[in-house]
């Protein structure tokens, strides 16, 4: 599940040299950018100082309330050039007669999109999107920010873990994250999901650890290239710190995972020292190629594609998977790139290099690449805890028809006592009531569906309330 305008911490630059007699860009300025079909984001620039000593952030409410420090501003003649590192974007535009507004476009990941900045008001400021389920305080349970090692690796991951009240030892969740660079909350366009499944468990009883994804927050290590199995090492660090402290059940620890998450949960599992009980959100049943065939179908229909175009699309992504297949595992990137472009050519004719170029890199990063290589089949074969998979029926990135359908034949064809698969009316890969099934997560108020909550929680209290612990 990709992600646009993550956030990253980091300081303001100072921006380069620009003439004394362009316009004025300090102040504050605000645009529109169609994310896609059915999102329009509002983003917020604020500049400050004098050129060349320009500094400035950009804001997406919608999205994050932390702010994109500006690592690039220039004021040449009558443009304006903006970069933020952070998000790997840029703006370049030019300024009206009257310097009100900058006429431009914004590039990201090597998308092009039509944007003008418009000068606003002090008064307006950038308004939060409403999350009614965020949890404030005062919390009824203890929170702890720590740090735990992952040895195998050689760095410690950052994370909070709550506690209900009590001395304890409580059974435990730890939260794994999807796909992209998550915080521990695993934020995306204003909603905490992370947060709000921590909070609920944890009123229900449960410790709850959630923790950064390498190299994100507090957390060390690199996440760039890192694989799904390079995370699961992480999970299975989390596992093992937990099982080390007093007020913590050992035997009764699970493991729950959202979307990529759900692989890690699985490959966990299927090793020694995995989690007492597996819970995979949105995770994967099918191999990765096949998840991305259908999640493109999906979501081309849902932004309005016509059939003709969804075809399309799909030969040549079908065509490209199968050269991923032919080709030796451990191909070189560049030489992969070299196989594909040719392919895509062949499907895309009339489209030029620069257009094709992103389409084959993507496929060919080394994490993409294990990923729609990656069939879950060996990990189920293995898998002998406790199971619960949930997706919601309007998920459109890991469609429940196939996914759980074949989760429980994997896991039941390996004589896997405990198994439980639940198909969400209404729910989308978020696990927000959907009805349109428009995947249009960021418009959406509601965080976690209480219905989805509740599965959980029910799930999770049956296998480990005190029957449970005097079954042991």
């Amino acid at each position: 599940m990709k992600r646009t305008f993550r956030c990253t911490a980091a300081s303001l630059l100072l921006a380069t040299a620009a003439s004394a007699q362009t316009p004025a860009a300090t102040g504050h300025w605000q645009a529109s950018i169609q994310a896609n079909p059915t999102t329009e984001l509002t983003a917020y620039f604020d500049l400050e100082g004098t050129a060349p000593a320009l500094t400035g952030a950009m804001s997406v409410p919608q999205q994050t309330p932390k702010p994109f420090p500006l690592s690039s501003i220039i004021v040449r003649h009558d443009s304006l050039l903006l970069a933020v590192e952070a998000l790997h974007g840029s703006f370049a535009g030019r300024f009206s007669a009257d310097g009100q507004q900058v006429a431009g476009a914004w590039v990201q990941n090597g998308k092009t999109f039509p944007l003008t900045l418009r000068r606003r008001s002090t008064q307006d400021k950038a308004a939060a999107p409403r999350r009614p389920q965020s949890p404030h305080a005062p919390f009824p349970y203890r929170s702890q920010d720590l740090t735990f090692p992952n040895k195998k690796a050689g760095f410690d991951l950052a994370g909070t873990l709550t506690l209900p009240t009590g001395a304890g030892p409580f059974p435990a969740v730890v939260l794994v994250t999807g796909s992209g660079a998550q915080d521990r909350d695993e934020t995306l366009l204003g909603h905490q999901p992370f947060l709000v499944l921590a909070d609920y468990l944890t009123r229900r009883g449960f410790a709850v650890l959630r923790y950064d994804d390498r190299g994100v927050g507090q957390s060390k290590g690199v996440f760039k290239d890192a694989l799904t199995t390079d995370f699961t090492t992480d999970a299975q660090a989390a596992l093992a710190y937990l099982r080390t402290r007093p007020d913590i059940r050992p035997h009764q620890v699970a493991l729950m995972g959202h979307s990529e998450g759900g692989s890690i949960v699985w490959q966990a599992a299927a090793q020694p020292g995995g989690p007492d009980l597996a819970v995979a959100l949105a995770g994967p049943g099918l191999p990765g190629d096949a998840i991305l065939l259908r999640q493109q179908k999906d979501l081309a229909k849902a932004n309005g594609a016509d059939s003709a175009s969804i075809g399309a699309q799909y030969r040549l992504y079908r065509a490209l998977f199968a050269e991923l297949h032919r080709v030796p595992a451990t191909l070189p990137t560049e030489e992969l790139m070299a196989r594909l472009t040719p392919i895509a050519q062949q499907q895309m004719p009339g489209t030029s290099a620069g257009q094709i170029r992103p389409i084959v890199a993507q496929l060919a990063s080394p994490w993409m690449r294990a990923f729609l290589l990656t069939d879950p089949a060996p990990y189920f074969a293995k898998l002998k805890c406790p199971v619960l998979a949930i997706n919601g029926t309007h998920d459109l990135q890991v469609a429940a028809d196939e996914n759980l359908p074949a989760i429980a034949r994997a896991l039941h064809a390996a004589h896997n006592r405990d198994v439980t698969t639940r198909a969400l009316p209404q729910l989308n890969h978020l696990f927000q009531t959907d009805p349109a099934a428009k995947a249009d997560y960021g418009n959406i108020e509601e965080t976690f569906a209480p219905a989805a909550l509740q599965v959980i929680g029910d799930w999770l209290s049956a296998r480990t309330g005190p029957k449970a612990v005097a079954g042991r």
